[in-house]
C-alpha cells in the first residue's frame, strides 16, 4: 500500500475531520471567551477594585532610559524589563472562565 493511499484512508475515516472541526470551533470559542473576559468581566472587576485597568499594571525591574514614557508599551519597546502582572491577572481570569465552562 502506498503512503498516499494510506493517508487518504486515514483522513476519510472521520476522526481527522472531527478533529479539524473541533480545532476550528475551539479557536472561535477562545475568541468569544477572550471578549467576555476583556469586555464584560474585567471592567466590572476593575470597577469593584477602584476602576483599575489591569492590562497597565506593571512593576519596572530596570532603569528607564531618559525620555521614555512610563507606559507598558513604551517601556517594552525601549527594552526595559517589566513585571507585567496586570496582563497575567487578565489571562488567569480568562483561563479560569474557560476551565469552568469546559
Amino acid at each position: 500500500m502506498s503512503i498516499t493511499k494510506e493517508f487518504k484512508e486515514f483522513a476519510v475515516k472521520g476522526n481527522v475531520i472531527d478533529l479539524a472541526v473541533g480545532v476550528i470551533i475551539g479557536a472561535a470559542f477562545g475568541k468569544i471567551v477572550d471578549s467576555v473576559v476583556a469586555d464584560l468581566i474585567m471592567p466590572i472587576v476593575g470597577l469593584v477594585f477602584g476602576k483599575l485597568d489591569f492590562s497597565n499594571l506593571f512593576i519596572v525591574l530596570g532603569s528607564i532610559p531618559e525620555g521614555t514614557a512610563r507606559t507598558l508599551d513604551a517601556l517594552k519597546k525601549a527594552g526595559v524589563p517589566v513585571f507585567a502582572y496586570g496582563n497575567f491577572i487578565t489571562v488567569a481570569v480568562n483561563f479560569i472562565i474557560l476551565a469552568f465552562i469546559i
